[in-house]
């Protein structure tokens, strides 16, 4: 929302060491998608470990720390304060421990390297701020390209898995053959492609390197998304949203690709065809779909609920190419995108508040 309140007062955003746009990077990463992100996890690993779900003083504390972190980045908080300084990055160290423990007891060795993504994000969040709490000068890196591409390797992973399961059980319900092709070889190399994209932003950012590791990617994604049957989910707006989401992660790799290698002024917004584009449509779909099923409610989105996925995308596209297409119209092109944006969750909170906050339709504990 202070992006907005700025946008619309130029020149209202206070003197700080954190501009604007960097300050609107941190939060919607660290903001918007680590929430998510902490949603996902508290939801899954307990399925995938068989514990007790989260719930209670454990989950109330990692609120009430993000929360405190949202304050904690504002430009008014007193940065030199010891104390507002830890618990402006408390939230990703406690997440990890929350879900770190029963993956650890059980020995869930499949799913250990969520902890190295969140150590990645810990990092960069800490990078980050640590000049503005007057630990260090400079940061050595990029803490938010770091955070963007982190977050990508898991959007990366966590489609792999659910996007071809999700699509089979959605065609087999409405009795259809459900043919996913699943390519460990090309799993695997779209995974360490991945990997390589986040490292040659670390070495080598901003370089024909970089350039090269992204277009990498988006051919191996491609290929990979490719055998998911997609075009055959076109009747189940749960799943294909899931397969749009997946889309963006390409399209964004591959404007990377060509904005590095060749330069083009169409392919210089590629960052919002990832976040935008990608991560957000990923958590939409994700959380539309999770909303529904935890609460024992039919695995049927509600037709306003597609406006919304429809939604995110369109604000994407104004926000990566609508500067290139109409330059005169920037302002007139950034409004579109932001409206479109938040008219997408806010379409999700009047129709998902009621489903969360209301006991269980199946009568189940939850």
């Amino acid at each position: 929302m202070a992006t907005v309140v700025w946008f619309l007062h130029r020149g209202s955003w206070p003197s700080s060491d954190v501009s604007l746009l960097a300050w609107h990077g941190h939060e919607m990463i660290f903001g918007f998608a680590a929430a998510a992100i902490c949603g996902f996890l508290t939801t899954a690993v307990p399925s995938w470990t068989g514990t007790t779900a989260v719930s209670g003083l454990p989950l109330a504390s990692l609120v009430g720390l993000w929360i405190l972190g949202r304050i904690g980045a504002l430009p008014f908080s007193d940065s030199a304060n010891p104390l507002i300084a830890l618990l402006s990055i408390a939230f990703l160290p406690a997440l990890a421990a929350v879900v770190g423990a029963p993956l650890i007891r059980e020995r869930n060795f499949r799913n250990l390297p969520f902890l190295v993504f969140l150590a990645a994000l810990f990092i960069a969040d800490l990078m980050f701020q640590a000049p503005r709490f007057g630990w260090i000068e400079h940061a050595p890196f990029d803490a938010l390209r770091l955070a963007v591409n982190t977050v990508l390797l898991m959007v990366l992973i966590v489609g792999g898995r659910i996007i071809p399961a999700f699509t089979r059980s959605g065609l087999r319900t409405m009795g259809r053959s459900a043919d996913i092709k699943i390519r460990p070889l090309i799993d695997l190399s779209a995974i360490l492609s991945g990997v390589a994209v986040l490292l040659g932003d670390l070495l080598a950012e901003g370089t024909a390197l970089s350039g090269a590791l992204a277009g990498l990617a988006a051919s191996l994604l491609a290929i990979r998304l490719s055998g998911w049957s997609g075009q055959r989910t076109l009747e189940i707006p749960l799943v294909w949203v899931l397969h749009l989401g997946y889309c963006w992660l390409i399209i964004g790799l591959a404007l990377k690709a060509v904005w590095l290698l060749a330069g083009f002024g169409w392919a210089m917004n590629w960052m919002h065809a990832v976040t935008t584009g990608a991560f957000g449509t990923m958590i939409l779909g994700v959380t539309t779909r999770a909303a529904l099923g935890h609460t024992g409610r039919a695995l049927a989105a509600p037709k306003p609920i597609v406006v919304s996925y429809l939604l995110v995308s369109l604000a994407a596209t104004l926000r990566v190419w609508g500067p290139w297409l109409a330059p005169n119209y920037y302002w007139q092109a950034l409004t579109l995108a932001i409206a479109a944006w938040i008219g997408a969750y806010l379409i999700f909170l009047w129709l998902f508040t009621p489903i969360l906050v209301s006991p269980r339709a199946d009568g189940q504990p939850g």
